[in-house]
C-alpha cells in the first residue's frame, strides 16, 4: 500500500494532471469505474490506483493507495475511489462522410459536450483545431463521459484538413447566428463537415473564408445566440440519421 505523497511513482504520475506531461508521456488520467472501464475495454489502460476497501476486478496492474495519495492523483473536490492511467489513442486519417471540425473551442464541458453528441448522432471523425482546448483535460473526460474511446478524433491545421476534405468534395458548412441556411431547410445530409467556432468569437476568418455554406438555428428574437455544445448538438441531430 502507497500512504505517501511523497512516494516516487505517486510524483510522477500526479504530473499528469499537467497538460506538458500528458503531451510528453502520450499517458492521461481518468477517474471513475465507468471511465476506467472504458479504457479497459479499448486496450489503452496501463495501471489503477484505488482506495484499499474499492470494490475492483478488472485484470490490470493495481496500486493499493490512502486517501491523502487518492487527493493527489485526483482532479476532482469530491476523491474517487479509483484513477486509471491510460494511454492516448493513436490519431488515424479522417474516416467516415460526417465530418465536425473544432475551431478553437475553449471550455472544456463544451468539448465533452460536443464529443458525446457527435458520437451520439454518428459523426465518425472530430477535428480539432491545434488552439482548441486539451482533449485530455479531466474536465473535458468527464463532460465526455467516455465518448472519446468510441469516435476517431484528431487535432490539427483546419486549414490542411479543409483542403482535404475539399478534395474528397466534401461540403464545408460553417455555422452562422445571422446569415446562411436555416436548419430547418437543410435535412438529413449523407455527407457533411462541419465547422463550429469559438464560444465567443465564432469561427475564425480566415476558416470562414474556406466554409462552402453557412447554417443558422431558428430561434425566437430574444434569444440571440446558443451555448456552442447545445447549438453542436441540434444541428447534428437534424443533420445526421440516427437510424443508422
Amino acid at each position: 500500500m502507497i500512504n505517501s505523497i511523497n512516494n516516487e511513482k505517486v510524483k510522477e504520475i500526479s504530473k499528469l494532471k499537467d497538460k506538458k506531461y500528458r503531451d510528453k508521456s502520450n499517458l492521461f488520467l481518468v477517474e471513475t469505474y465507468h471511465l476506467v472501464e472504458e479504457a479497459f475495454n479499448n486496450n489503452l489502460l496501463e495501471e489503477v490506483f484505488i482506495l484499499e476497501d474499492y470494490k475492483f476486478n478488472l485484470d490490470i496492474k493495481t496500486n493499493i493507495i490512502n486517501e491523502s495519495v487518492m487527493k493527489k492523483l485526483s482532479s476532482t473536490d469530491t476523491i474517487p475511489g479509483i484513477v486509471g492511467v491510460v494511454r492516448k489513442k493513436e490519431e488515424k486519417d479522417i474516416i467516415g462522410n460526417k465530418i465536425l471540425l473544432l475551431d478553437r473551442i475553449q471550455d472544456p464541458g463544451n468539448l465533452g459536450t460536443i464529443i458525446r453528441s457527435a458520437v451520439a448522432f454518428n459523426v465518425d471523425t472530430i477535428i480539432l483545431s491545434d488552439d482548441t482546448v486539451d482533449l485530455y483535460n479531466s474536465k473535458v473526460l468527464r463532460s465526455a463521459q467516455g465518448m472519446i474511446f468510441h469516435t476517431n478524433i484528431l487535432r490539427g491545421n483546419l486549414k490542411d484538413y479543409i483542403k482535404e476534405l475539399k478534395e474528397k468534395d466534401f461540403v464545408i458548412y460553417g455555422t452562422d447566428v445571422n446569415d446562411g441556411i436555416s436548419l430547418k431547410d437543410i435535412g438529413k445530409i449523407e455527407k457533411f463537415a462541419l465547422i463550429v467556432g469559438n464560444e465567443g468569437n465564432g469561427i475564425t476568418p480566415e476558416i470562414r473564408e474556406l466554409c462552402d455554406k453557412f447554417i443558422y438555428i431558428d430561434m425566437v428574437k430574444s434569444v440571440d445566440s446558443l451555448n456552442v455544445g447545445v447549438a453542436c448538438s441540434i444541428i447534428l441531430y437534424e443533420m445526421s440519421d440516427i437510424s443508422e
